[in-house]
């Protein structure tokens, strides 16, 4: 059966720009309230929290809280505001993420000019990030489902609470140019699917989408990713959009908790077919340009179609293996 996301409340981090702030648009046409979580805004989500400040300007609400999600204590003020100002969140995204930026990158190590990773300081800021906000943002909210619930265990249908990640295809290939995000994305997958189990027995459903190319400031606003895509040799780019319709039905805005996905038509014939998918804990969907896969835990094919390639990623890495053949690099 279909349910409604109107009158429900999610936090989403990162939702100052991007694809968490246009699955947070999703969710205010949907009559969803919105804690969107991040260090700031971008002009386009200032305008969303503007037009949804107020009940009488909007059916459903948007507050912005500050929030540095490497720091635990802000995570945790989250789930606070959304009690404070809506009683509580149904659906939670930990959707901050960073693409191997400079200050934090395997190839600008500790100590480097660029690396903002102090050696003495024991971490890096994009595991931090990528890998270690969403576990902890994920403990918080399945204390915060359970602790509101009242009713049977597993709850019905419309009840259900939702954790959607974001992963990528990152998360099933391995390009040498990004060995930090690479390990956080892999990370996040096998994450969400050891979590599948809390959907039929405790009604909160713990999914992913993994992207391909999206098209945000992430790319455009960065020349050294954005020398990455061949337009002129057809890289194409996913919408922020594409991304964010399929987080919208995996927390619950769908029709019969099913989805329709390209599928394999044979056996490794490279064909595929239309087919629908049953939405569950566990469930990772591959987000391509106007295509959406589901990635198998085993024997996957890994990505394929449009928006899932970068057509100067050999360069890149060809560029990487000639600065440690220099001698110009190192910890």
């Amino acid at each position: 059966m279909a349910t409604s996301l109107a009158g429900k409340t999610a936090i989403v981090t990162g939702a100052g720009s991007g694809i968490n702030l246009a699955f947070a648009r999703l969710l205010l046409r949907k009559q969803c309230n919105v804690v969107i979580a991040d260090l700031a805004l971008r002009p386009e989500a200032e305008e969303v929290v503007a037009a949804h400040s107020s009940l009488s300007r909007s059916p459903a609400r948007a507050v912005f809280q500050r929030t540095d999600v490497r720091d635990w204590a802000q995570l945790e003020c989250m789930f606070s505001t959304a009690t404070k100002e809506f009683g509580g969140a149904d659906i939670v995204c930990p959707g901050a993420g960073v693409y191997e930026p400079p200050f934090s990158s395997f190839w600008h190590p500790p100590g480097s000019s660029a690396s903002r990773d102090f050696p003495d300081s024991n971490r890096y800021a994009l595991l931090d990030i990528n890998l270690t906000h969403p576990i902890r943002t994920t403990q918080l909210a399945i204390a915060h489902f359970l602790s509101k619930r009242r009713g049977p265990s597993p709850p019905p249908a419309h009840a259900m609470s939702h954790v959607v990640h974001i992963s990528s295809i990152a998360g099933q290939t391995t390009p040498l140019l990004a060995p930090l995000y690479n390990a956080s994305k892999h990370a996040i997958s096998g994450y969400v699917r050891t979590l599948a189990p809390l959907d039929r027995n405790h009604g909160i459903r713990v999914t992913a989408v993994a992207p391909g190319v999206v098209d945000t400031a992430l790319w455009r606003d960065n020349p050294e990713k954005l020398r990455l895509v061949r337009e002129e040799a057809g890289d194409e780019w996913v919408s922020a959009e594409e991304v964010a319709d399929v987080m919208g039905v995996l927390v619950g805005d769908g029709r019969n908790n099913e989805i329709e996905v390209v599928k394999p038509c044979g056996f490794d014939n490279g064909l595929e077919e239309k087919g629908l998918v049953r939405i569950e804990g566990g469930l990772i969907l591959e987000v391509g340009k106007g295509r959406v896969r589901k990635v198998e835990q085993f024997n996957d094919p890994g990505p394929k179609g449009a928006g899932n390639s970068v057509g100067n990623m050999p360069l890149v890495d060809g560029e990487i293996l000639e600065m440690l053949g220099s001698g110009k690099w190192g910890v």
